[in-house]
């Protein structure tokens, strides 16, 4: 085993090489242990090694006395649903995400959908699957199966309100996991005609990468948007807790400004509610959730800091600039789908196309991302803290400075010798501006 495998937030690594049946095994027999767990949720993803994984992990769990409830090839959102809903300890997805096939992994919740992190349990776990020492349990665990898919797709359906307005949607689900989020789509085919690209899990993960954030991955989502005449591009990520939109025209949405429609949405019916935004986000999404009454509170990246901040402050969304958004709907973790839902509704609610919504947040240039590898994090963050004092400064995540007419925000990788940039400006010429000055000082 690779001990690299431990992530902050999940266990991920190729299989056979860093990630093996054994490993799979021990981790079983360890949460047990670690968690005195007696009844774990497992679903998994149709990755070649899925199956393996799961034989290794369940004999791990009930040889160490633990009782399994099979929950059968889902998404990951629907493991989530399954700890929110179902009376078990913990809920594990067998997924490597957008990962290439040759990756697999796993992903922790504790009862309620709280995710295991690092800090919260799996240095722990690493710890123990490393030094191998189980004890014998006296009893054996039991496997019982159970199907949570039904519940999962009626539940999310119903909160379409479409009236006798029709759509024309084309989903790229990318050979991968979105195409077990279909369903639902099915469940409303009275309003909704569908356009599929890349929905056979016969072949699994044998399309582009499943990874709309990376925007060329969208390409031929666009076209087919263009070619049907649909009125919304909708694309799933490996294991479908992510999801990507382009607008009528085929134009790529930025996934922060999702956040910001999708919270002038949910406070139609929470008039006052706490809403979460990642700080890499456009100030167009704060502004948006504010101008609708709502209470906007910037958080720092990752799904386990930003769901223990939601319960923290009491909101019931949160969106993420990669593509990450957050219900309380669904035990405040993932609910892709619910996104396309509710932008669907307002698109019936206020007769707007896409691209007439989302033209009301592009308010400002923003950057997009940048990775630059950089052999001292430390020394470049102090310099930038430096040339940059005058801003307004804070450092909830990485170093974030503010100006009236500008602001960026640089955060370290956890695992990689890499600073990441995000920068946005009043105007496209100040935003490039900026850029280039600090990619400059960044790269130097």
């Amino acid at each position: 085993m690779h001990p690299g495998i431990f992530k902050a937030y999940d266990i991920r690594g190729i299989y056979g090489t860093e990630f093996d049946d054994e490993t799979a095994y021990r981790i079983g027999r360890a949460l047990i242990i670690h968690f005195q767990a007696k009844k774990i949720a497992v679903g998994r993803d149709v990755r070649a090694s899925s199956p393996a994984l799961f034989e290794a992990f369940i004999r791990g769990v009930m040889e160490q006395g633990g009782d399994i409830i099979d929950l059968g090839v889902v998404t990951t959102p629907m493991v989530h649903f399954a700890a929110g809903r179902l009376d078990v300890d913990l809920a594990v997805a067998i997924t490597a995400s957008h990962n290439p096939p040759e990756y697999n992994g796993i992903k922790v919740d504790l009862k309620g959908a709280i995710p295991v992190g690092e800090k919260t349990g799996l240095s722990d776990i690493r710890d123990l699957v490393m030094a191998g020492n189980f004890l014998e349990s006296p009893t054996r665990g039991a496997m019982t199966e159970e199907d949570i898919r039904p519940a999962y797709y009626s539940f999310f359906a119903s909160f379409a309100k479409l009236g006798d307005r029709r759509f024309t949607l084309a989903i790229d689900t990318a050979n991968a996991m979105g195409i077990v989020e279909l369903p639902i789509y099915d469940e409303l085919k009275e309003n909704l005609t569908i356009h599929n690209l890349y929905n056979d899990l016969s072949q699994p993960f044998s399309a582009h990468e499943a990874n709309p954030l990376k925007t060329e991955t969208l390409d031929e989502l666009s076209a087919l948007v263009q070619e049907k005449g649909a009125d919304m591009g909708i694309a799933y990520d490996g294991d479908a807790d992510r999801i990507g939109f382009v607008d009528e025209t085929g134009r790529v949405i930025p996934m922060d400004l999702i956040t910001g429609l999708v919270g002038q949405i949910v406070l139609e019916k929470n008039p006052g509610a706490t809403i979460l935004y990642d700080l890499r986000s456009s100030r167009a999404v704060k502004e948006a959730i504010e101008e609708k009454g709502g209470r906007a509170i910037e958080c720092r990246v990752g799904h386990a800091f930003i769901k223990r901040q939601m319960r923290d402050d009491g909101a019931i969304f949160a969106g993420e600039f990669s593509g990450h958004y957050y219900f309380v709907e669904n035990s405040y973790a993932e609910a892709s789908t619910l996104v396309a839902i509710h932008l669907l509704n307002l698109m019936a609610e206020t007769g707007k196309a896409l691209s007439e919504l989302v033209s009301e947040m592009r308010r400002y240039a923003h950057s997009g991302e940048i990775n630059s590898e950089v052999a001292d994090k430390d020394a470049v963050l102090m310099a930038l803290r430096e040339k940059y004092a005058d801003g307004k400064m804070h450092e909830l995540d990485g170093l974030k400075v503010e100006y009236p007419d500008w602001w960026f925000n640089v955060r370290p990788s956890n695992t990689e010798p890499l600073l990441r940039l995000n920068c946005e400006a009043n105007t496209e010429a100040l935003m490039v501006e900026k850029r280039d000055e600090l990619l400059a000082l960044i790269r130097s």
